[in-house]
């Protein structure tokens, strides 16, 4: 056994499988410990429901689950926003294989369903990346499941975990450049087409940043290749046109309808930008790599690209690995700046987003940029033994020294003066642990198991410490047996919408299934939303609601019932029924779905007035009614 080198000692601590298996439960398992901490259910009376999560991916994980359940069409909904293209609001956030599942889950745990989906993709993150590292590490190193843990347990999982739709896309996307690799290397393009197409078919937004990249990633490969001629580069590039191609003609049948309803969307307007501007400072940027910064999912543009401190250390070993050649070095580092400009500069920012600046959620392509860091941290620690103790020194001096400079300099609250403290000692244990590797101190299971001990903590720290925020379950679920038991006595055989005055969220009618006339969604037409708008009812970009109706607007709209907490007093709508603290009223002055007007109808009505009581008093004259609004004298 003394004759055996560093490395194939290394090889002997865990096969490949444990390594797999390791890469999958450590994020699991991490994550359920901060769930049992947070007392989210079934360990307490918390939920993982945050953002998005809590307005728009629960009730409409709901109206999916109703719907295979009970055998509702998937091409259209009634119970959102008047009526919705179910197909579009499907590809857009439900579009997840995974998503199926929830045929198995019963109808009062779609929350849990969608909370343990997470916590399962996070799992599957580490795994997909540790693999994918298996394949381009020549010396297997059991060390891989490192790289893996942080890959899903970054500063982008901790700041989008929730946005369960998009974690399919960063599961798989390791997976896309292993096949990308392999059309370029061995003209095999099997894997790259049926992956990216999965990733097109379960998000096509996130998938927009990952072709863009598929794009830079192939010309870099080409660059790296030792052996190319332009006639390869022709054959190879042809092939890459054909197998991206084919990956979006997998996808076609979800993507064609969500295509033509954002055309519908305000998102289907375009604004190029006409001048350049920076946010911030690369400097700063790199700070963020430092654990336990509060993420950022507002409009300050920061990109959360937390993925272990250790890489200050690792990067730099990277590049003054005189075994790695120089070229490569230049390519990865090439890469990892223009992605540090994409984060600061607004024209690439633009791009980035799919020709859009993002509403909040910023960096959102920050998942491929941690992913080149692990890589060229993956890369030098696989060939850790190429470098010098004076190697090593010099990364230690260059990533305290840079600590030092940023605690004097950054000036940002998302940096509580902690962080740089914390920063500090981990780097220095990673560096005490990578001198005795160098230096052949310690057996290597000690010094692997420390090294695990220590990504373990440091990941579960910066996890727990900025994400995982929490909402009260039962206050989120308290009148839903009410809610539910007064729609289910309402008659089956007419149509009618309900309004829920107190709503918890716009998609209250797609969270307990019953039709209704508000949305929140990407998928929410524009032109209805400008009408809600004129109308004076609530609107925005993306969403509409029946707050600020009048009795005109009742009848028009064909809202039949309406559900109060606690009684009202209104004399236009009598009280029909009542459940615990739910009062069910109905309103006797409705029309139908459908219903004729005159031909004059379009002309006569001028919904441009600018002012909301103007535009529904001509609406009313239109129909030979008085107004709907006086004018009081005071």
């Amino acid at each position: 056994m003394e004759d055996l080198n560093l490395n194939q000692r290394e090889e002997t601590i865990l096969d490949k499988r444990a390594v797999f298996i390791l890469s999958f439960f450590i994020p699991v398992f991490i994550m359920v410990l901060i769930f049992v901490q947070r007392g989210i259910f079934p360990f307490g009376d918390e939920s993982f429901l945050r953002t998005d999560m809590y307005h728009q991916y629960a009730p409409f994980f709901s109206e999916f689950k109703y719907k295979l359940s009970h055998g509702g069409s998937l091409l259209y909904s009634w119970d959102l926003g008047m009526g919705i293209n179910f197909s579009a609001l499907y590809a857009y956030y439900l579009a997840s294989p995974l998503n199926w599942l929830i045929v198995l889950c019963p109808q009062a745990y779609v929350i849990e369903f969608m909370t343990y989906m997470i916590v399962a993709k996070i799992g599957l993150c580490g795994l997909s990346f540790t693999y994918y590292l298996s394949k381009r590490s020549t010396k297997k190193k059991s060390g891989i499941v490192f790289f893996g843990i942080f890959y899903a347990l970054s500063g982008y999982i901790a700041a989008y975990s929730w946005n369960i739709m998009w974690l399919d896309c960063i599961v798989l996307f390791p997976l896309v450049c292993l096949g990308l690799e392999s059309l370029v290397k061995k003209n095999k393009g099997f894997l790259y087409a049926v992956s990216l197409g999965i990733c097109i078919l379960s998000n096509y937004y996130i998938s927009i940043m990952i072709c863009l990249f598929m794009v830079i990633y192939f010309i870099s490969l080409q660059i790296l290749k030792s052996d190319n001629n332009f006639k390869k580069f022709i054959i190879t590039s042809v092939q890459f046109a054909v197998f991206s191609l084919l990956a979006g003609g997998l996808s076609a049948l979800v993507l064609l309808p969500e295509i033509y309803a954002l055309k519908l969307t305000a998102s289907g307007d375009f604004n190029f930008p006409t001048t350049f501007e920076s946010y911030f400072s690369i400097f700063d940027m790199i700070a963020r790599h430092m654990g336990n910064v509060q993420i950022e999912i507002g409009l300050d543009h920061w990109p959360n690209i937390y993925c272990g401190v250790g890489i200050f250390l690792f990067v730099i070993l990277y590049l003054l690995n005189k075994k790695i050649g120089k070229k490569e070095k230049a390519v990865y580092t090439t890469l990892l700046v223009f992605f540090l400009a994409g984060f600061s500069i607004n024209v690439l920012n633009y791009i980035w987003h799919g020709l859009h600046y993002p509403n909040s959620l910023p960096a959102r392509q920050s998942f491929i940029y941690i992913f080149l860091v692990l890589f060229m941290c993956a890369k030098a620690y696989d060939r850790l033994e190429e470098n010098t103790t004076r190697d090593l020194f010099i990364a230690f001096g260059i990533s305290m020294g840079y600590i030092l400079l940023a605690q004097k300099i950054v000036n940002n609250e998302d940096f509580h003066f902690a962080v740089f403290y914390v920063a500090m000692i981990f780097i220095s244990v990673y560096a005490i642990l990578t001198y005795m590797y160098i230096k052949k101190r310690f057996s290597t299971t000690s010094l692997f198991l420390c090294a695990l001990a220590l990504v373990v903590i440091e990941s579960s720290i910066n996890m727990s410490v900025t994400s995982v925020t929490t909402i009260n379950r039962s206050n989120y679920i308290n009148d839903n047996k009410d809610v539910r038991a007064l729609v289910d006595k309402l008659p089956k055989d007419e149509f009618y919408r309900i309004d829920k005055v107190d709503r918890k969220t716009k998609d209250d009618g797609a969270w307990m299934n019953f039709r209704s006339v508000s949305i929140f969604s990407s998928t929410a037409n524009a032109s209805l939303s400008d009408l809600f708008e004129k109308l004076g009812n609530e609107a925005s970009t993306n969403a509409y609601s029946i707050t600020g109706e009048t009795p005109l607007l009742d009848m028009l709209f064909s809202v039949k019932y309406a559900i109060y907490t606690g009684e009202t007093r209104n004399a236009n709508i009598s009280l029909l029924d009542v459940s615990g603290n739910s009062y069910l009223y109905e309103n006797p002055y409705t029309l139908p779905l459908g219903f004729m007007v005159d031909e004059r109808f379009s002309d006569e009505w001028n919904i441009n007035l600018g002012d909301p009581i103007e535009v529904q008093n001509d609406l009313a004259a239109v129909y030979d009614l008085p107004d709907i609004f006086e004018q009081v004298e005071t």
